[in-house]
């Protein structure tokens, strides 16, 4: 599914638009951001690194961010 996010303060740029939609806003035309990278950059925003927040879960260690997940880097300032 398709969602917005609304950053703002910790880093983040003000007043930044990141991605386009048709002219529907119904499909991603330019610069999709799935939402493990959403989770990535707001767990980077925390300080915090995505990539080593684990838990366990049946014996097997798990990411927040399953094996995806990349800091959307052009929203920090």
């Amino acid at each position: 599914g398709c969602f917005t996010v609304f950053f703002a303060g910790a880093g983040v740029k003000g007043g930044y638009a990141h991605g386009v939609t048709d002219d529907y806003s119904y499909n991603v035309a330019q610069d999709p951001v799935h939402v493990h990278d959403v989770n990535a950059t707001i767990l980077h925003l925390l300080g915090i690194d995505h990539e080593r927040l684990t838990y366990k879960f049946q014996g097997r260690r798990y990411r927040l961010t399953d094996v995806h997940g990349e800091v959307v880097t052009p929203l920090l300032s």
